[in-house]
């Protein structure tokens, strides 16, 4: 899959062991709309997807979840890459460690129902929501609100820059 860009923060040695964390999220197109993750507590938009966990392949993850976050079931035979985004920072969890994170990013389309949302801890936390929203907007409040967001905008600087590209691309 082609690489789309590096967010870099430099605040880690070269030498130290690196932690890896691949992860998928889906850009899902409604009409002239993208269905998107739009989180309550900090105010920003997201493309849906997470942690590919144990025995799945990035199409499992993605397909679950979409389906967690959302409501919303993935068409499998829909599913085509995107791009990726590669993350280093030092870690969080672990000292002299690297966090090395890289997210595949896959276009998809779902089914027209909005079933229940299953979410996690955290997520319910932040009150994700399903939202319906044009590539321009979500930029927009991703870019220019507050949303004294805990880890630095890193989440948000990414979806930003995928939807610039989208944007670029009219797409």
């Amino acid at each position: 899959m082609e690489r789309l860009f590096v967010i870099d923060l430099k605040d880690y040695d070269e030498n130290w062991e690196r932690s890896l964390r691949p992860t998928v999220r889906a850009i899902i197109k409604c009409g002239d709309k993208l269905a998107m993750v739009h989180n309550k507590k900090y105010d920003y938009y997201e493309f849906s997807g997470g942690g590919i966990e144990e025995g799945e392949n990035y199409h499992q993850a993605l397909i679950r979840e979409v389906k967690e976050e959302l409501g919303l079931k993935v068409i499998p035979d829909t599913i085509k890459e995107f791009g990726s985004a590669l993350r280093l920072s030092r870690s969080e969890k672990f000292e002299k460690t690297i966090f090395e994170q890289e997210t595949f990013y896959f276009k998809c389309f779902v089914e027209d129902v909005v079933g229940e949302q299953t979410l996690g801890k955290r997520e319910a936390e932040e009150g994700f929501e399903l939202a319906f929203v044009s590539a321009e907007e979500a930029l927009r409040k991703n870019r220019y609100d507050d949303h004294k967001e805990d880890n630095g905008g890193v989440w948000i600087e990414r979806e930003s820059r995928v939807l610039e590209i989208l944007i670029k691309e009219n797409l």
